[in-house]
């Protein structure tokens, strides 16, 4: 065996000095994937330090309580992108939903009836964003919902006259506003937010519907390929009305917990919602290629924006600078995760090269 021959054999055998090349970079992708938890961690850390109220009780109550529709609007945006496409709809469907949940609770009086005729209403928006966008052929859902965006906020005005409807079910008042005393802490009142307990709950049932229903495997295949999902026997156009349909049932369970916070429905609560909405989603780290995102970094990239907004306000910072501050954070997030595909590629690369 020639010497070059004799060094090929021990090059190709040496796993160990393969594996320490490859060290670095797997290294790197594990931070990167990491990010949205680590944008978070590093806030916290940084706000610890200049306020000495963030991390108290009551203020960590107070953030989750106003992430908590933040939270499931991201919740229901994320099954909208990883398909590949987006709901602008959710924040007038939101402002709908509470002002019909308001009107039936103060003609009806019935608890009952507003929940039902809230839900009822954003189930059947996200149903019209479907069916428009798959059997009206549409190109692009960014059509069907930015039509639904102004017609549902133009009904909810009109319902309610450009008015607050004052008036919200107790049951609706105790989950948007609501503390849990039995956790101690908060004193009598309590300072962990029911509304969070909502959020769990929503979070769960998207993990079991996308992690164990061959349901969540056809959501995540359509956004990777759609050709390839036709080919392989997915529903295409049923998976994609069912994400709709799921995104605005959650648009009304966000206009539940608005109409708790507030004791009334107002025609402008969901006012650009959708942009925290979407925000929360890409800093999450989803991909509006479709095919990639997460409940837990979804959930996280809502408690970025909620936590950045709240640090900002104990440090007296101009309410303004809230926006760019959040906007700096999305780049942030799409930069990164920029980052995180350029290695992941290169890494597929270095091991393909070490198997040849």
């Amino acid at each position: 065996m020639t010497a070059l021959g004799r060094q090929t054999v021990e090059t190709r055998g040496d796993p160990p000095r393969e594996h320490a090349r490859h060290r670095p970079l797997k290294l790197a992708l594990i931070a990167l994937r990491a990010g949205p938890a680590a944008i978070l961690f590093l806030l916290v850390v940084a706000l610890s330090v200049a306020s000495e109220v963030f991390l108290t009780l009551e203020n960590v109550g107070n953030v989750l309580n106003q992430s908590a529709v933040i939270c499931v609007l991201a919740l229901g945006q994320l099954l909208v992108v990883v398909t590949g496409g987006i709901d602008l709809s959710v924040g007038s469907n939101l402002s709908l939903c509470a002002v019909v949940g308001a009107i039936v609770w103060r003609d009806h009086g019935s608890a009952t009836s507003a929940i039902a005729a809230a839900l009822g209403t954003g189930t059947l928006v996200g149903l019209v964003n479907g069916l428009l966008y798959v059997k009206g052929r549409l190109p692009h859902p960014f059509i069907p919902t930015l039509a639904m965006l102004t017609a549902a906020s133009g009904l909810a005005l009109y319902l309610s006259h450009s008015e607050t409807i004052l008036g919200a079910p107790p049951i609706v008042n105790e989950i948007g506003a609501g503390r849990i005393a039995a956790i101690p802490g908060g004193g009598e009142i309590g300072w962990f937010p029911t509304a969070t307990l909502v959020v769990v709950a929503v979070a769960v049932l998207l993990l079991l519907l996308t992690r164990r229903l061959v349901w969540g495997r056809w959501v995540y295949a359509v956004g990777g390929s759609r050709e390839g999902a036709v080919r392989n026997g997915i529903p295409v156009p049923s998976v994609l009305i069912s994400v709709y349909v799921l995104c605005g049932l959650l648009a009304a369970v966000a206009a539940l917990l608005t109409m708790g916070r507030g004791d009334a429905g107002s025609p402008t609560s969901g006012a650009l919602a959708e942009l925290d909405a979407i925000a929360a989603v890409i800093i999450g780290g989803a991909s509006f290629l479709g095919g990639r995102g997460t409940v837990v970094n979804a959930l996280t990239g809502a408690l970025i924006i909620a936590v950045l907004r709240n640090g900002l306000n104990l440090l007296g910072i101009d309410p303004n600078w809230q926006y760019i501050a959040t906007g700096a954070v999305i780049v942030i997030a799409v930069e990164l995760d920029v980052v995180r595909g350029h290695l992941e590629r290169r890494f597929r690369g270095l091991q393909a090269v070490s198997a040849a």
